[in-house]
């Protein structure tokens, strides 16, 4: 398997990159190999030196580099030669098996959906969040920014796909589905998630338990937690301040250092025909490892693969 990695993407790039890259050779199985996609003057000098065993790392060199506050639909557009642009292409071509970068959120977003697609009935791919359950467990919610703005048959969709996801790579043999509310009664809230509850309870695509309230997120209510990506990105950013709040006053616990984003590395784009996953734009090498770590995982249970088959089957 080979895995793609923006060496720079990110915050604190390259340095960083390359080094959690590094760090995942020693975790990842011997067979896989990272294909580093950046700058041509730095891989060579980082690389030199080092003892790498032959076979794990392939250098591919990019000329240009998306900024994170560039424009995604012009950078993709006018930077043909950037290592985004480069490693969407690869994993159009089956090149790479997947590609990961904690670049341009928006730049990977727009030049998916451009270059390997979404999957042929994937009304709007999606991206989500990892919450940690008091208990142990890990939940997911979607959408957490991707699409601010959605209709009920999209968050009805959010929701197979994300059962999908808990099925396949979190191995939860049926996963609840629930949709983020203002009340846990039917009939609760406004006119989106009213209309979304019809389609949820009616659907046989997954296996929904209602409505839950935003109090209710870490008590493990749900394994998937469905809402548009206007709500989703607000409480995601109110627990990352939350946990920087606790970190601060040295008030972390073991629980609470699971909300670490570290621990999970990234996000897969869902709904894609291929797997391409985004990271924090502030990653430590620790993320950069946890993100290839979690490209590997979803590549090797064919995610898009089961999407595909989810779908046709619900669909005739």
């Amino acid at each position: 398997m080979r895995i793609g990695l923006d060496v720079m993407g990110g915050d604190f790039a390259p340095e960083v990159t390359i080094k959690g890259a590094l760090l995942s050779l020693d975790e990842l199985p011997h067979d896989v190999q990272l294909v580093l996609i950046g700058d041509e003057a730095f891989l060579t000098t980082k690389l030199s030196d080092l003892n790498i065993p032959p076979g794990r790392i392939e250098t591919v060199y990019s000329s240009e580099v998306i900024e994170s506050g560039e424009k995604p639909l012009k950078a993709i557009s006018t930077k043909q030669n950037s290592s985004i642009v480069i490693g969407l292409r690869m994993l159009r071509k089956g090149e790479i098996d997947a590609f990961s970068s904690a670049g341009n959120s928006g730049a990977m977003l727009v030049g998916s959906m451009y270059s390997v697609g979404p999957i042929k009935g994937v009304i709007r791919p999606t991206t989500f969040a990892h919450i940690p359950q008091e208990n142990g467990n890990t939940s997911i919610l979607l959408d957490i920014g991707t699409n601010t703005d959605t209709k009920a048959d999209v968050l009805s969709q959010f929701a197979h796909l994300g059962f999908i996801y808990a099925q396949e790579v979190m191995g939860i043999e049926k996963p609840r589905v629930s949709l983020l509310n203002i009340g846990v009664e039917k009939g609760k809230g406004n006119l989106l998630t009213q209309s979304a509850y019809e389609m949820m309870h009616e659907s046989k695509e997954y296996f929904f338990v209602g409505n839950i309230e935003s109090r209710d997120l870490f008590n493990n209510k749900a394994d998937v937690i469905v809402c548009d990506g206007f709500t989703g990105n607000i409480l995601l950013k109110q627990i990352e301040a939350f946990y920087r709040i606790m970190q601060k006053r040295n008030l972390l616990d073991d629980y609470f250092e699971r909300f670490n984003y570290e621990n999970f590395g990234g996000s897969p784009i869902l709904g894609l025909n291929g797997t391409v996953v985004l990271g924090h734009g502030i990653s430590s090498a620790i993320a950069i490892k946890n993100m290839l770590k979690l490209s590997y995982n979803i590549a090797t249970t064919r995610l898009s693969d089961k999407v595909k088959e989810a779908l046709y089957k619900y669909s005739n």
